[in-house]
């Protein structure tokens, strides 16, 4: 509760409310002289810094939360198409996609959850990259098969048994591959890997 009795309910977008943002510093001092012109200049000061970030977040959502979410309900609705398992989603671009997958998980009640999200990098190689067990978590659903653990080029291709394979890290969270191809064999592969 603010120091005027009155709730703040106004959130910035660094979660830090009003009146501990810029605006509560926008009230005219106590020891500078004070009246009505600069109390309303204060006041449109604040008002400004406000309507801004508002803005600023009404356009993020509709311009970009809203279209990721859209990118991401069409690969969740396709995903039998990509593996028969519906176990693997492959988004038409990168996207923000952790939120969303676990909004319409729930919102669509998927089962089988999807295990793997397959995505073109900004170079133009594939990702193929785990779901995590639960939102902010560093464990997966299914972590890519152990054997494949930080290796690295041909060595990860001998590996698996398929041309074009980039790397996977070493907490087996993602890995990549130079074709789609590529990456959707290696997402194959995991889903069937056994752990021994």
């Amino acid at each position: 509760m603010g120091s005027s009795g009155i709730n703040a309910e106004y959130m910035g977008s660094s979660g830090i409310n009003a009146e501990y943002m810029g605006v509560r510093h926008l009230n005219p001092w106590w020891n500078r002289e004070q009246n009505d012109d600069i109390a309303m200049a204060q006041f449109e000061k604040a008002q400004e810094m406000t309507g801004s970030e508002f803005a600023g977040r009404v356009l993020y959502y509709a311009q970009s939360w809203f279209a990721a979410r859209e990118i991401v309900e069409r690969a969740l609705t396709g995903r039998k198409e990509v593996h028969a398992s519906g176990e693997v989603l492959c988004f038409e671009q990168f996207c923000p996609w952790k939120e969303h997958l676990r909004n319409l998980e729930v919102e669509q009640k998927v089962d089988p959850l999807p295990k793997y999200v397959l995505y073109e990098d900004t170079k133009g190689r594939w990702r193929i990259q785990c779901v995590p067990l639960k939102a902010g978590s560093f464990e997966n659903r299914k972590t890519l098969p152990k054997p494949w653990l930080a290796l690295r080029g041909e060595e990860l291709s001998k590996e698996t048994g398929v041309e074009g394979c980039i790397f996977v890290h070493a907490g087996g969270f993602i890995g990549g591959n130079a074709t789609r191809e590529g990456a959707l064999k290696m997402a194959e592969l995991a889903v069937a890997y056994k752990d021994e």
